[in-house]
């Protein structure tokens, strides 16, 4: 009986009890939900005209983050070291479609993850020699980003909302509107979509698959630095930020490898629902330090039920 007490009656006795601190748990799951929706953007991006699992997103972000807190170091201002940041990303993104994936067109789908395995081993060395393997302190004061806190007292209780995360919510919600109006009011971003729907049609029409590469990659790079940004503000900048990219892995299969709605949605169920696991089922069932399995687990309940995801669109095949 105190197991079942405990698993079904005390938390959501707690929850009322202490609602502030419950709106507390939400907003930092939202946080780090909305951080997941970002890197698992990249991944569908990449997806949905290439065919192709990027393995390398994860890597990708704690480049762009190493590359501008790097520039930085070497006296770069601030802001002109985003921009070469930027500029290095475009770069990379178009190294990898002339050096890579052209030459593998064609090749079967397991060919192609294994060329991204092969450029996170790349990055990872190019960044160690670069870089080195120390820890770095994200520029958030030089990008004018604020560090300070807001106090709200609902419920008569405590709420307290970081300015970074404040911040990182509101760039990450621009991010993606942004990108929510390229790919549905302009001609690249049709494309882009017109790639995913039915690659044999789209290049029949005249879109040109290289640059739609070059593209989404790119815009995988831009995603990455933003988050790189935000995560290394929370948590300084280390190749460690590749392991919490990889949780976007777990929203993918929530929300549906093909699906963009999915990557939004299936991060901040995840960030959220992980959070308020760990607060009030897993620290007092397990110990605790249940974050770092929750989402997968949740993932995979999911696939067994919906094997194509929550987002994801059902495949028939008649014989």
């Amino acid at each position: 009986m105190d197991l079942l007490n405990k698993i079904f009656i005390a938390p959501f006795v707690d929850m009322v009890a202490a609602p502030d601190f419950l709106m507390q748990v939400l907003w930092e799951g939202l946080v780090s939900g909305v951080l997941y929706s970002l890197i698992a953007l990249g991944f569908v991006l990449i997806f949905r005209s290439s065919r192709i699992f990027n393995f390398a997103q994860g890597i990708m972000v704690v480049f762009a983050a190493l590359t501008l807190v790097g520039l930085h170091e070497m006296g770069v201002p601030a802001w002109i070291s985003v921009a070469l940041t930027l500029a290095v990303m475009f770069g990379l993104a178009v190294s990898i479609e002339r050096i890579v994936l052209r030459p593998l067109v064609g090749q079967p789908d397991i060919i192609l993850f294994m060329a991204t395995i092969g450029i996170t081993l790349f990055l990872i060395g190019l960044g160690e020699i670069i870089f080195g393997g120390e820890n770095k302190q994200m520029i958030t004061s030089e990008l004018g980003i604020p560090t300070g806190d807001i106090v709200l007292e609902p419920f008569g209780g405590l709420l307290i909302l970081q300015h970074i995360d404040i911040t990182a919510v509101l760039v990450a919600a621009a991010l993606v509107v942004s990108l929510l109006l390229f790919l549905n009011k302009t001609r690249m971003g049709r494309a882009i979509r017109a790639l995913g729907d039915d690659h044999q049609a789209a290049l029949s029409v005249g879109i040109s698959l290289q640059t739609i590469w070059v593209l989404v990659w790119f815009i995988a790079g831009i995603i990455a630095l933003v988050t790189g940004i935000a995560w290394g503000s929370r948590a300084g900048v280390s190749f460690a930020l590749e392991v919490i990219a990889y949780k976007a892995l777990p929203v993918l299969m929530l929300g549906g490898l093909e699906s963009i709605q999915g990557a939004i949605i299936g991060g901040l169920m995840i960030g959220m629902l992980e959070k308020m696991f760990e607060i009030y089922w897993g620290a007092p069932l397990l110990g605790g330090n249940t974050e770092s399995w929750f989402a997968y687990v949740l993932a995979l309940v999911v696939l067994l039920f919906r094997p194509q995801g929550l987002f994801g669109e059902k495949i028939i095949e008649r014989v």
